[in-house]
């Protein structure tokens, strides 16, 4: 799980950097720091994957992505493609740990 969410988060980070080379000769300095601080906060939300927040706080970063298609309108489409990767990243990991942990329940191969 922490694998695939990881992987969203950080496809993201390069998402908003273009975003925000499109958006720093069009817009005001506040759309350039605001996207600064959605990198850092993205960054630092995939060492928090282990934990229930990190999951919490990448979910939250999708809303924050949104937010930015209002700066750079064809945001919206790439940000509901990183939705369904996240959405898809939640589900997918969960049954792959459940696998793994009915496979490491029934101990080691017998030869």
């Amino acid at each position: 799980m922490k694998v695939l969410g990881s992987a969203v988060l950080t496809m993201e980070i390069f998402v908003m950097g273009f975003a925000m080379l499109i958006a720093k000769d069009i817009h005001e300095p506040a759309t350039i720091i605001y996207g600064f601080a959605f990198m850092l906060v993205t960054i630092a939300t995939i060492g928090l994957l282990r934990k229930r927040i990190g999951w919490i706080i990448g979910s939250l970063l999708q809303f924050a992505l949104m937010a930015y298609s209002v700066v750079v309108p064809a945001m919206a489409i790439v940000n509901l493609i990183f939705m369904a990767l996240w959405v898809a990243a939640i589900i997918v990991g969960r049954k792959g740990e459940a696998a793994r942990a009915a496979l490491l329940s029934q101990g080691p191969p017998k030869p």
